[in-house]
């Protein structure tokens, strides 16, 4: 495995954090389905609803991509592009939820794409 990422393995990457960003969104969808009150086992089986079922098929294919991408990768490039998945989340909670943007979290998601930056550039 070559130390230098070739443009596949950054697409490959980069598909896999939107990806894992979206499954989070997906996961929203279903917190939001679910009952607020009620019974413990009422509001736990509320939670399996469409958009749960989704997200856990689409985390159980992203395990096999990401073990798929690992095969021609090394796991010390590789890995933080996830982080990007710690900066696009948030963002999408603000686009789709209409979530708060605090100067803190501006900061941190700043932040992360810098160490990203340093550490895979």
């Amino acid at each position: 495995m070559s130390e230098r990422l070739t443009i596949t393995q950054i697409a490959l990457l980069l598909g896999y954090a939107v990806a894992m960003a979206g499954g989070q969104l997906i996961f929203k969808l279903a917190a939001n389905r679910a009952p607020a009150d009620g019974a413990l086992t009422d509001r736990l089986f509320g939670l399996v609803n469409a958009y749960f079922v989704i997200a856990v098929v689409l985390y159980a294919a992203l395990s096999v991509l990401w073990v798929w991408i690992l095969t021609f990768t090394p796991l010390s490039r590789a890995y933080p592009f996830v982080a990007l998945a710690f900066a696009i989340t948030p963002a999408l909670g603000i686009l789709v939820f209409a979530e708060p943007l605090s100067t803190r979290l501006a900061i941190g998601i700043g932040l992360i794409l810098c160490g990203l930056f340093f550490v895979a550039g």
